[in-house]
């Protein structure tokens, strides 16, 4: 037995348009196939992947959490935060000083990779990852 790759990971937002509309355009993500749900949602894809799967409101079954509507979480419980591979350094650090975005840049000792740390409207710690000597120049 063993286990692939992390193949999404999935938010239940307190404003489902806002959050899809934050993925696509600071990050760049795109609407994508999804499947006939019985409740509102999308699947956001990167480099053809459906990457991150948004929530919307639905009726609860058994054995089954759904927080209310509008309601945004104080915290996602003991995740930290999610990840991406990005190219792009300077253009994605450009773009979301223009957007008037919060961020965090950080360079990792030995590996000298870059990365950038910033939230999503619900509060969902983002992290890109950079190859190395993207930072410099």
């Amino acid at each position: 037995m063993g286990l692939g790759v992390l193949q999404h990971f999935t938010i239940e937002p307190a404003d489902l348009e806002t959050t899809k509309n934050w993925y696509c355009d600071v990050l760049g993500l795109e609407v994508g196939d999804r499947p006939p749900l019985n409740f509102p949602g999308y699947w956001l894809y990167s480099g053809g992947e459906a990457t991150v799967h948004l929530l919307g409101p639905r009726q609860p079954r058994e054995g089954m959490t759904v927080r209310p509507a509008g309601v945004k979480m104080d915290n996602t419980g003991r995740l930290d935060h999610i990840a991406f591979a990005a190219t792009g350094y300077k253009a994605m650090s450009e773009r979301l000083k223009a957007k008037g975005l919060k961020f965090r840049e950080n360079i990792v000792p030995r590996t000298n990779a870059a990365q950038i740390f910033l939230h999503d409207p619900d509060g969902v710690g983002v992290e890109l990852n950079f190859p190395a000597g993207e930072h410099a120049g």
